[in-house]
């Protein structure tokens, strides 16, 4: 029988354990209560970290122009409604687009680019000026208010696609400054209406808004007269989902596998999960929803008939301008002295000369560089594309932008601009261009509820670098108005897998805590 004294020695050895075994407790309740702290104050920093980003300073936070607010409500819109924007480099024109209430995308705007560098064609390789082409996804953390070109977005370049196929380049932006080197520029009060849309369409819920980069618009017209151009079996990949859009106004699925583009793929009727795509490996099963392939399909076929008619009827072969580092929109090119549209077309209607008399949609910088001939050897042209360029086709050129002015063309404007010291150029054209045909919009079942009507647009907020607040640019002067897109169809229905609209709290809530 063990004695008292031996009694307490044991109370005291599991005195001792409770004790220890209590403050190894407590510490590692303490531990995991500290760790969920800071693994919660991660999340949050992540959450809101995008919307700190994207509105950090005063240029960031300027509100959407009114009279834009008051096109959105015109054209049925919600400010913060997910937004898709296109590019064109021959129209040298980007678009705005976003969903209305019936949940498609509907034109909101158009504005002419100020400059755009590089060829017709996608980038190649780090350092060859082009501006990409296809299409990319654009995050809240791709956008960059501290920009040195006043405000910018990262276009996402290089894609999974780009990757594959070994294309190299980095920081290929959308920004101000209207100067570009592989970028595209448009003027400062131009970049923060487009900024403020995006970041309202962030904070309206959208994830990433998609950014479609194409050489022109994909007519047969332009398709007829690019046909010999090296870069057409890529241009026909990526128009595939030109027409994706076309007929669903919808923004499009976009996948990768062996080494090309696939739009709006679904899985099989049979197969238990999605499909997953490798840009380099071999594509896995998957289908097409049938009401976006008949359309499509319907659509293809009325523009390659059209463009073989325009084939026959000898539509001239494009000119390879090699020569020329980009382009500029006419509206632009009409301001400066001698400017030059480059490779951009000058489309129909005013000259330059009546152009120039009237106000630029934005600040031309005085450090402009419009495009005006060789920027690289003559041993490396700049052309788009590694393959070699077939041999040139007899056909006269068509509409090649000039510095000189057209004499058979001179006019009373053109006279009295050139005496007021306006420089202008003057656009030849060889063929008149059809109106193209607008392609039938399908209709499709949506199960979503209707959205609400989004919040009153956002106040400008003041933000702690108030005192060194940049100056800002004024709201967009009224511009000319640019050619309108191709009108669709209105319907209130989606097709499967399109995204719905997101109420969000407004901008000025969102960013109480951080006055």
């Amino acid at each position: 029988m063990a004695s008292g004294h031996e009694r307490c020695d044991w109370g005291a050895k599991i005195a001792r354990w409770v004790w220890s075994f209590a403050l190894i407790y407590r510490s590692l309740v303490r531990a995991l209560i500290t760790s969920a702290a800071l693994a919660a104050g991660v999340l949050l920093a992540g959450c809101n970290g995008d919307e700190i980003s994207l509105a950090n300073n005063a240029k960031a936070n300027q509100p959407v122009p009114a009279k834009l607010v008051a096109d959105l409500t015109a054209k049925d819109m919600d400010l913060q409604s997910p937004m898709l924007v296109r590019l064109f480099k021959q129209e040298a024109e980007f678009e705005v687009w976003k969903q209305d209430r019936s949940g498609r995308f509907a034109l909101l705007k158009t504005y002419p680019i100020c400059r755009w560098s590089g060829d017709l064609g996608p980038k190649v390789r780090e350092g060859d000026r082009q501006a990409p082409e296809g299409f990319y996804s654009i995050s809240p953390a791709q956008m960059n208010p501290q920009s040195a070109y006043y405000l910018s977005f990262n276009t996402g370049y290089p894609n999974a696609y780009d990757k594959a196929l070994g294309h190299t380049g980095s920081q290929l932006m959308v920004h101000g400054d209207c100067s570009s080197r592989g970028c595209y520029a448009m003027t400062d009060e131009q970049i923060a209406e487009i900024y403020s849309l995006g970041r309202e369409s962030f904070f309206g819920g959208q994830r990433a808004f998609q950014l479609q980069a194409y050489p022109f618009r994909m007519t047969p017209l332009n398709m007829a007269k690019h046909r010999n151009n090296p870069n057409m079996p890529f241009w026909k990949m990526i128009k595939e989902g030109y027409d994706h859009f076309e007929v669903t106004r919808q923004e499009p699925k976009v996948d990768f596998c062996e080494k090309k583009y696939v739009f709006d793929a679904t899985k099989p009727a049979d197969a238990k999960r999605d499909p997953v795509f490798d840009a380099s490996a071999k594509c896995p099963a998957y289908v097409i929803p049938d009401e976006v392939a008949d359309a499509v399909r319907e659509k293809q076929q009325e523009d390659q008939a059209e463009t073989a008619k325009l084939i026959s009827r000898g539509t001239p072969v494009a000119r390879a301008n090699t020569g020329i580092d980009g382009g500029m929109n006419r509206v632009f090119a009409a301001k400066l002295p001698d400017g030059s549209t480059g490779l951009s077309e000058g489309g129909e209607g005013q000259g330059l000369s009546l152009l120039a008399l009237s106000r630029a949609p934005g600040t031309i910088p005085s450090t402009v560089n419009p495009p005006r001939g060789p920027v690289t050897s003559p041993q490396e042209p700049l052309v788009a594309s590694m393959a070699p360029a077939p041999a040139p086709a007899p056909a006269p050129a068509t509409r090649v932008a000039s510095a000189a002015p057209n004499a058979q063309s001179d006019g009373f404007f053109s006279n009295l601009a050139r005496k007021v010291g306006f420089g202008g150029a003057a656009d030849t054209t060889a063929s008149a261009q059809p109106i193209p045909a607008k392609p039938k919009v399908i209709e499709a079942k949506r199960n979503e509820p209707a959205p609400k009507a989004a919040a009153a647009a956002p106040k400008a907020l003041d933000t702690k670098q108030a005192s060194a607040r940049p100056p800002l640019k004024p709201s967009l002067p009224d511009a000319p108005p640019a050619a309108p897109a191709a009108a669709a169809t209105a319907s209130p229905s989606l097709v499967a897998g399109s995204q719905p609209i997101v109420q969000a709290n407004s901008f000025e809530s969102r960013f109480s805590a951080v006055k």
